[in-house]
This record gives structure tokens, C-alpha cells and sequence, in this order.
């Protein structure tokens, strides 16, 4: 489990076969074999752990599911460790399960902030809800203006310095979670468990 907090960004430094090494300093500071970390958003565990890097195997599900099958030595990836019990949650909870693939569709200055919108299949925007919870690349944000297949975040100038965002761009791609509760909802509404509530109810009566 993670917060969406991005701890540090690394650097690929190798790719082999299903092996990603990943160049870094501060999240190897209590790293070990067999822990959990998430990389760009995808949870993985590291299988080997040394001085100035670590390595992840990647899984089918991670190249079909994630932007990962597109990484190559040198690209920048937001690195967070997996939370401790008892810590402070200042972003939301993350599983580290990416949902699937977005795209950057256009970013507004406003200010000191951007308004960053990104498209996303209707399997993944459905999950979303207005000020819901929303990780891209790994990075908790809140979700603003859900329409169709796109949804707006308002990111603020540290999340730029302190993430791969900084160095994105429209039409880059990008892993999406949703919130985890919103998915659980939408699930069970939609299968109608035990005779409960509908999805299909509450569009007959208005609530949907």
C-alpha cells in the first residue's frame, strides 16, 4: 500500500528481458530484497537491492497494463517505498494496481497552478468522481471536472519539480489508478449483490 507521496525520481539504467534496474539514493536508504515499491505508479517487489540501485521483474499484466513496456535506460520514473502502519497518510491510499493507460490532452496555466487534463478509456474514467482521488504516474492528485473519457487535476509547482510531470508532455502517456473505494462501490452496485442496490436503480430513480 502507498500514499501517492512521490519519495524520489529514479533513473532506468538497464533493461533485460522482464528485469528493470533502477537507479537511486533515498529509497534505497532501508530497501531490501523482497519489499514492495511502487514505479510509476505499479507496484513491484525488488528482487535484488545494492548500493546505488535495485531491481524489479516486470509481469504480462505490468506490459499490458502499464507504461512501463515503453521504458527505456535513462527515463526518469517517480519512486515511492510502500507506506508503514502508523504513518501519516497525506495523499490517499494507493495500491500500486494501475487501472490503465492515459494520455496527457492539454495543460492551462492558471496562475501559479495548471490545469492538466487527461484522456483515458471508459473503463478507468468511469471510476472517477469530482474532488475523488486520482494517481497519475504513481502521484495522489483530486480529480476536477470528470467529462466522458477525460478529467482535469490542478497540479501546483512542487509536484512539477519533485515528479516526472515536470518533464511531460501533451500527448505523453501515463499509468491511472482510481481510488480504490470508488472501484469497490462501482462493482458492487453494478453486479446487484444479495438483491442490494443497482446500478440500474438508481438511474430509474434519479441517483445515477
Amino acid at each position: 500500500m502507498f500514499t501517492g507521496l512521490i519519495e524520489e525520481v529514479g533513473a532506468v539504467s538497464r533493461r533485460s528481458g522482464v528485469d528493470l534496474t533502477i537507479m537511486a539514493r533515498h529509497v534505497l536508504d532501508d530497501l531490501k530484497e523482497g519489499d514492495s515499491i511502487a514505479v510509476d505508479g505499479a507496484c513491484f517487489t525488488a528482487v535484488a537491492v545494492y548500493e546505488d540501485r535495485f531491481v524489479v521483474q516486470m509481469s504480462p499484466e505490468t506490459l499490458e497494463k502499464t507504461t512501463l513496456s515503453r521504458v527505456q535506460p535513462g527515463d526518469a520514473v517517480n519512486l515511492e517505498r510502500a507506506m508503514a502502519l502508523g504513518d501519516r497518510i497525506g495523499g490517499h491510499l494507493v495500491q500500486g494496481h494501475v487501472d490503465g493507460i492515459g494520455r496527457i490532452h492539454s495543460v492551462h496555466p492558471q496562475g501559479e497552478f495548471s490545469l492538466w487534463r487527461f484522456q483515458t478509456a471508459s473503463d478507468v474514467s468511469r471510476y472517477l468522481v469530482p474532488k475523488g482521488s486520482v494517481a497519475v504516474d504513481g502521484i495522489s492528485l483530486t480529480v476536477v471536472e470528470p467529462a466522458g473519457d477525460t478529467f482535469g487535476v490542478a497540479i501546483i509547482p512542487a509536484t512539477l519539480a519533485n515528479t516526472t510531470l515536470g518533464s511531460k508532455r501533451t500527448g505523453d502517456f501515463v499509468n491511472i489508478e482510481a481510488d480504490m473505494i470508488g472501484k469497490h462501490v462501482y462493482q458492487y452496485l453494478a453486479q446487484g449483490r444479495e438483491g442490494g442496490l443497482t446500478l440500474d436503480f438508481l438511474a430509474r430513480h434519479g441517483f445515477a
